[in-house]
């Protein structure tokens, strides 16, 4: 393939937007100096924003390179159905009734262990819920699950080491947790049909040893953490009795479940989300403050990823195209980390003759390293937005998520790769 000058300079603004991710503190010292401007440097200091910002850099020079309509034609080429699914199903899962819901739901299963409150809860929270994710799409689970974290045990004021390990297994779990189902995890929806991947062979191959990696991740920080955790005061019970009337909790899990069920139609999703506005305005006496900012930074950020990552087809897909089975599933664990997991396995996916031994690599090494950076999975950008504010200074560092989710990361290659 012949390297074009279009293609160095997408490669290159590619990577700036990973440089800058790692970089918002730099931002965040100049909104403190340059007082006049700092709103602006403030905003290129949100991680949500990163990607849909050097996104537009990229399209002004397409349009001076090449010309409007090539643009154009290349931006409307690209599926948004991804982002504007995060959004929405964000949205509605960060609802007061279905938040109620689910941890009226994990307070019943907590009776049943007869352990600490507290540990058992946060276990639950940081193992099953994920898992949820299999059937209400890894989006809503780390929605559902990062909120409660944030209400019931990072507004206790935790440690930082203690914040950081569990962000790190949140994404990794919630990444791997996916993998029981062919439809709620991005990388493996983007070739479920094309290979005829059907729950079955999920289950076989993939289901029962994320199951067990997940489980292993959750029990290691809660045991690891038990002392602090247990200190923390919680009062469940104030909530769940300040719950609405249950027509209203029914009405939120059918939104939820209606719109999951159209996945692959924005038309219909859309719409049932706009009747969901129309309900929540109704009733919004039982309903908390919907999550729209939140929701849409963080779909910004998704099509900033799909704008800038449809143009590296001409490294990324050569690249994996000449990789053996080990050397794919760690490259691509490696390469999760810079780029979204989805594209890595969709750029697979066109790849002819790959044996089944490579498809199940290059998978598996996508959701293996899904938790490594904010931009590895689709959901992670939705758990960041959701629980930044309460880390120091309201920021997470980047080089520390990496680190701290390295323990569940190797976890999850444990079953993965060597089970």
């Amino acid at each position: 393939m012949k390297i074009e000058l279009i293609n160095i300079i997408s490669a290159a603004v590619f990577f700036l937007a990973i440089i800058h991710t790692f970089s918002i503190k730099f931002f965040e010292k100049l909104a403190i100096k340059y007082k006049n401007h700092g709103k602006l440097f403030h905003l290129l200091s949100e991680v949500e924003v990163v990607f849909g910002f050097w996104a537009a850099i990229l399209i002004i020079f397409l349009c001076i390179n090449n010309s409007f309509d090539y643009t154009m034609k290349y931006l409307e080429e690209q599926d948004y159905t991804e982002p504007l699914f995060i959004f929405v199903i964000m949205v509605i899962a960060a609802s007061k009734p279905i938040l109620d819901f689910c941890l009226y739901s994990i307070l019943q299963i907590s009776k049943l262990v007869p352990a600490n409150r507290s540990l058992v809860v946060f276990f639950i929270t940081i193992s099953f819920v994920p898992l949820l994710g299999s059937f209400i799409t890894e989006p809503a689970a780390m929605t559902l699950a990062a909120l409660l974290l944030k209400d019931y045990y990072f507004s206790k004021k935790i440690s930082s080491n203690l914040m950081y390990a569990v962000i790190g297994v949140l994404f990794v779990n919630v990444s791997i947790g996916g993998t029981l189902t062919p439809y709620a995890a991005p990388p493996i929806l983007m070739v479920a049909d094309k290979w005829d991947w059907n729950l079955l062979f999920m289950l076989k191959t993939f289901g029962w040893k994320s199951s067990l990696a997940v489980i292993v991740n959750a029990l290691f920080i809660t045991l690891f953490y038990s002392k602090e955790l247990k200190r923390l005061k919680q009062d469940y019970q104030r909530d769940i009795k300040s719950s609405k009337p249950t027509i209203v909790t029914i009405v939120h899990v059918v939104f939820l479940i209606a719109v999951v069920y159209c996945i692959h139609h924005p038309i219909l999703f859309l719409g049932l989300f706009i009747f969901f506005l129309g309900f929540t305005h109704v009733y919004n006496k039982y309903q908390n403050k919907l999550f729209l900012r939140e929701g849409l930074l963080v779909g910004f950020f998704l099509a900033g990823l799909i704008i800038l990552g449809g143009q590296q087809k001409w490294w990324l897909q050569p690249l994996i195209k000449n990789l053996n089975s080990d050397v794919m599933y760690y490259g691509v664990t490696i390469l999760t980390a810079i780029t979204d997991n989805a594209a890595l396995t969709y750029l697979g996916s066109l790849v002819d003759g790959l044996t089944n031994e490579l498809k199940y690599a290059l998978v598996a090494g996508a959701v293996t390293g899904g938790g490594l950076t904010v931009i590895a999975n689709a959901p992670n950008p939705a758990g960041y937005s959701i629980l930044k504010n309460n880390f120091p200074n309201k920021t997470i560092s980047p080089l520390k998520l990496f680190l701290f989710a390295i323990p569940p990361t190797f976890v999850a290659i444990t079953f993965f790769k060597f089970l």
